[in-house]
């Protein structure tokens, strides 16, 4: 097999103010930048060691892992640990390995979920699975898998149970989007508990890694556990108003590329709901649904999917969708309460903010 060159390292620029939208002004005294010092320093040695943990001692191997993390990505999950291990020890040994075994099985997970989404790009560059094929692909994803376990199994059992329930949680994440909501189930809190398994398990782990590792006082882990969930659901929601926006910049995708593929989102589901009643709403979902299945056989009309895209950006139903993750991102930042004033609260609520930012 011939292996394709990897692509460049992206540019991380890996700073507190470009990973949560953080300025200076925010953090204006001593303390406060020695905190976003001892940030930016644990964010440069797990990027270096997530390098280093992409080594198979195998020229394909080492290819293919290093392709999704080379291509760039925010680094949400290691920012929270390491944010979160502040309120601890800080940036120790421990705290550093578990962000790099966080942060591992999200980029595993990302190589599956587009193999079973026959997506076309991921952070701007092809998929793995157009570059080397689904299996190389899947098997890319098993090795990660693999080498976030290793490093579990490292820390011990204090991560071990944790690590294996949140995998549970992806997995049924992605077989429930897979199969869809039982007749009897409501599809739109079906839609919202695949968030949460699928996106805000991860991101909540991460939050309480920092917490374990660095030897927090144990209370302060449910906070930052249903931080961690709510925001991820957050996060999610804000991809879907960003779907319709036409920001390719921050998803590397076209407008409308979920719908195109006949991926269900919320403000779809909105709509679906809102056309058992309404003639204009009914009117558009049937031209969306015509749209998605002309794709599928390949005799859309671009012209025409992209003027119903846009349509559906400026329907009711996207604002709907938006208001939405405000309400996630606010019920974040008010599980936040129990922690003590400081530079931790006050990062972890403005990237909060920040998150629901990204649709502006």
């Amino acid at each position: 097999m011939r292996v394709k060159p990897s692509v460049p390292l992206a540019r991380r620029g890996n700073t507190l103010s470009s990973s949560l939208g953080l300025g200076e002004k925010l953090f204006a005294s001593s303390d406060e930048r020695r905190f976003v010092e001892a940030i930016e320093e644990g964010l440069a040695t797990v990027e270096a060691g997530l390098l280093e943990q992409m080594s198979f001692a195998d020229e394909i191997a080492d290819v293919t892992s290093r392709y999704l993390l080379q291509a760039g990505g925010k680094r949400v999950r290691p920012v929270l640990t390491i944010l979160t291990a502040q309120l601890g020890e800080g940036n120790n040994a421990d705290v550093i390995m578990a962000a790099e075994a966080i942060e591992i099985t999200h980029l595993a997970s990302l190589y599956h979920d587009d193999v079973m989404d026959e997506a076309q790009m991921r952070r701007g560059v092809p998929t793995a699975q157009n570059v080397w094929g689904n299996s190389v692909a899947i098997l890319t994803g098993d090795l990660l898998f693999a080498r976030a376990s290793k490093l579990g199994a490292a820390l011990g059992e204090r991560i071990l149970a944790l690590q294996a329930a949140t995998f549970e949680r992806l997995c049924l994440g992605q077989l429930h989007e897979t199969i869809g909501p039982r007749d009897d189930e409501d599809p739109i809190a079906h839609y919202i508990q695949v968030l949460a398994d699928k996106t805000g398990s991860l991101i909540s782990t991460a939050a309480q890694v920092g917490v374990i590792f660095s030897n927090a006082p144990q209370e302060y882990r449910e906070p930052v556990q249903l931080f961690g969930e709510r925001i991820g659901i957050a996060f999610q929601l804000i991809d879907d108003v960003i779907d319709l926006s036409g920001q390719e910049h921050e998803t590397g995708k076209t407008p409308g590329t979920d719908l195109r593929a006949g991926v269900v989102t919320l403000p779809l589901l909105y709509l679906r709901e809102l056309a058992k009643t309404d003639h204009d709403a009914d009117d558009l979902l049937r031209r969306i649904e015509r749209d998605i299945a002309t794709a599928f056989y390949g005799d859309a009309d671009d012209l025409e999917i992209s003027a119903t895209i846009a349509e559906l950006c400026e329907h009711p139903v996207t604002a709907q969708t938006l208001a939405e993750a405000h309400r996630w991102a606010n019920l974040a930042v008010a599980a936040l309460e129990p922690l003590p004033q400081g530079p931790v609260k006050k990062a972890l609520t403005r990237f909060a903010e920040s998150i629901v930012e990204r649709s502006s």
